[in-house]
C-alpha cells in the first residue's frame, strides 16, 4: 500500500460525513496536509450529493482549483474557469410531468439546478422539511421557465401512497431514462421523498471523467466516503478510503478504514499517510 500512496497525484473527497464533521466545518489538520500535499503535486476534488453551488464556499476554502463532482456525478463544473465538464439534466417532458403530479395531488415540489433550488409560493415549506445542506432556495412565480436546466426533481409530503403513485408513474414504461429514489425522512417524522435524476450518472462515472480530464489514472487516485452512495466510486481502480463512521458495506470494500471518525477528523488520518509516503517524513 506504501507504494500506492507514494504514486498518488489525486484525491477526491465525500463531503457530508468524510470531510466535514457533524458541524459542517474542516479539520484544522485536514488543511494542514491539503496544502502540503499540494506542494508535491497532489490535486483534489469533490464528489458530493449536494448541489454544486453548496460545495463552492468548501472548495475555496482548501483552494481547490480542479473541477468538482456535484449531485452524484450529474454535473462537473471546474470551479477555476467556471467552465462546465460534464451535465445531465432532466428531459423538459419529464420536469412537465413531475409538476402536473404535484398540482393534481398536492404534493410538495422543487426544481434542484446547478445553482440554485427553484420553488414558487406553495411549496415554501421545502425548505424546512428537505435535507439538501448549504443549497440556496429562490421562489418564483411559475416552473415554467426553468424546465430546461433541471438536474433533480424533488417530491415531498406526508401521503406516502400518493409519493408512491408518483414514483410508479414516472418510472418505466411511463417514463423512460429516469433514475428515482423514494425514502422516508430521518430528520422529519412522517415527511416522504421522492427524487428524479435522468438515468445514467453516478459518482464513479463523474470520477472517470473527473480522471480523464486530469490525465491522472485511476490507480493514481484515491476516493473517501462513508455512505451508500459512495458505493459506485469503491468499484473503481482507486485506492478506497473509508472513515471510521463509514456503513458497513463500505467498509468491506475499502483498502483503508480510518481509525478516526469525520467528528475526529479522520480525513487527516489518511492524508497523513500519503504525506509520509510521499515525503519520508
Amino acid at each position: 500500500m506504501h507504494s500506492r500512496l507514494k504514486k498518488i497525484k489525486l484525491i477526491v473527497f465525500d463531503l457530508d460525513g468524510t470531510l466535514l464533521s457533524n458541524e459542517g466545518e474542516i479539520g484544522e489538520r485536514t488543511k494542514y496536509y491539503v496544502s502540503e500535499l499540494k506542494k508535491t503535486g497532489v490535486q483534489f476534488s469533490f464528489a458530493s450529493g449536494r448541489l454544486h453551488s453548496a460545495i463552492v464556499n468548501y472548495a475555496k476554502e482548501l483552494d481547490i482549483q480542479a473541477p468538482v463532482i456535484s449531485l452524484d456525478g450529474c454535473y462537473i463544473k471546474n470551479l477555476a474557469g467556471d467552465k462546465v465538464i460534464f451535465e445531465m439534466f432532466v428531459k423538459p417532458k419529464h420536469v412537465k410531468r413531475a409538476i402536473k403530479f404535484a398540482d393534481h395531488y398536492l404534493l410538495n415540489i422543487a426544481l434542484c439546478h446547478s445553482d440554485a433550488i427553484y420553488i414558487t409560493d406553495q411549496n415554501t415549506v421545502l425548505p424546512q422539511i428537505m435535507d439538501k445542506f448549504g443549497a440556496e432556495y429562490r421562489e418564483i412565480e411559475s416552473y415554467d421557465n426553468h424546465l430546461s436546466k433541471t438536474l433533480e426533481i424533488v417530491f415531498a409530503g406526508s401521503n406516502k401512497e400518493w409519493i408512491k403513485y408518483v414514483y410508479n408513474k414516472m418510472s418505466f414504461p411511463y417514463c423512460a431514462g429516469l433514475a428515482l429514489n423514494y425514502y422516508q425522512s430521518h430528520s422529519h417524522e412522517g415527511i416522504y421523498y421522492l427524487e428524479v435524476r435522468r438515468k445514467g450518472s453516478s459518482k464513479a462515472k463523474g470520477f472517470a471523467r473527473l480522471c480523464k480530464g486530469l490525465k491522472v489514472k485511476q490507480t493514481e487516485s484515491a476516493v473517501l466516503g462513508d455512505w451508500y452512495n459512495d458505493i459506485s466510486s469503491f468499484k473503481t481502480k482507486a485506492v478506497k478510503v473509508a472513515v471510521a463512521n463509514a456503513v458497513p458495506e463500505l467498509k468491506r470494500m475499502a483498502d483503508i478504514v480510518t481509525k478516526r471518525t469525520n467528528d475526529e477528523d479522520g480525513v487527516a488520518e489518511f492524508l497523513e499517510m500519503v504525506y509520509k509516503a510521499k515525503t519520508g517524513k
